[in-house]
This record gives C-alpha cells, sequence and structure tokens, in this order.
C-alpha cells in the first residue's frame, strides 16, 4: 500500500509531506509493527483518543497527556527509528504538523491562566476534541501497521454492562 493510502484510510489528510514519499510503497517490517504497537497503545489510553466528559477532567491534565507523546515518540524513535524508518517518518510527520500546533497554542494559554475563561474552556475542548479525531486516526493506522485489532471499536457501538 502507499504511503498516502496509509494516512488518507484513517482520515489524516492536510499533511505536507514530500510527494515522492507520499507515492512510496510500503509493507512494514517488523521493527515498525513493534513500534506502532507500542504507541499505538500509549495512544488508546490517553486522552488524546478517549472522550473527556463536559464536566469532567482537566484541561491542563489533558494537554499535558498530549503533549507526553513528544516524549514517547522521541524514545520510540531513538530505540527503533533506525530499523523503523517509515514508521519514523510517520511518527515525525504527525507530531510536527498535527500535534505540535494544537499544543503550541495551548501551552501559551494554560500557562496564562486563561483556561479560566469560560469560552477559552470550550474553545479547548472544541479543539481537543478535533485533535482527538486525527489521533483516533493515527491510532487505527498504528492498529494496522502493528497487525493488530484496533482495540477502539471495543467501546463502539451497542456496549453491554458485564
Amino acid at each position: 500500500m502507499k504511503i498516502k493510502d496509509w494516512f488518507e484510510n484513517w482520515g489524516i489528510t492536510g499533511l505536507k509531506i514530500s510527494a515522492g514519499f507520499m507515492q512510496m510503497e510500503w509493507q512494514p517490517r517488523p521493527e515498525e509493527e513493534q513500534a506502532a504497537w507500542e504507541l499505538y497503545i500509549e495512544l488508546i489510553t490517553r486522552v488524546a483518543t478517549q472522550p473527556l466528559g463536559k464536566d469532567q477532567g482537566d484541561e491542563a491534565a489533558a494537554l499535558s497527556s498530549i503533549f507526553s507523546l513528544f516524549k514517547v515518540t522521541r524514545e520510540l524513535l531513538k530505540q527503533k527509528g533506525r530499523k523503523a524508518e517509515v514508521f519514523s517518518k510517520i511518527a515525525v510527520v504527525i507530531l510536527n504538523q498535527k500535534i505540535r500546533p494544537f499544543t503550541a497554542k495551548w501551552h501559551k494559554r494554560v500557562s496564562d491562566n486563561m483556561l479560566e475563561k469560560p469560552e477559552e474552556k470550550a474553545s479547548f475542548r472544541h479543539e481537543l476534541e478535533q485533535i482527538q479525531d486525527v489521533l483516533r486516526g493515527y491510532a487505527a493506522m498504528l492498529a494496522k501497521v502493528a497487525g493488530v485489532e484496533d482495540f477502539q471499536k471495543l467501546e463502539q457501538g451497542p456496549l453491554q454492562e458485564l
């Protein structure tokens, strides 16, 4: 499958990437599968992909959780990046073009206590939902790369209480 198709299949659009790279065929290697699995687990167990109810959670903590994806991804890139080159390129693009704009905008506002204002809090939560949509797509793509079922699907559709 071409790299472009990997992104499009999971709704990740609007990226600025070299056309040659986007047209490249890619079959993930074992190192890429492992890196994808590790990042996938980090994503699906954070507010990065989990709903945050209107009266739940803390905006600063949510921002911190999303920001922590930089550290997690950097560690994976250091450990596996040389043997997982395509995974590394995709991870860097997602960090720099999707996650960084969100965290950069909101870090300043949090440090200036702007989230004390109801309209800023509402704006943050709206933008959080938007980045969560992107990150859920990214997580689903990582599940595919890792060769595992997307666990996000377990909580969709009719739920049954155990």
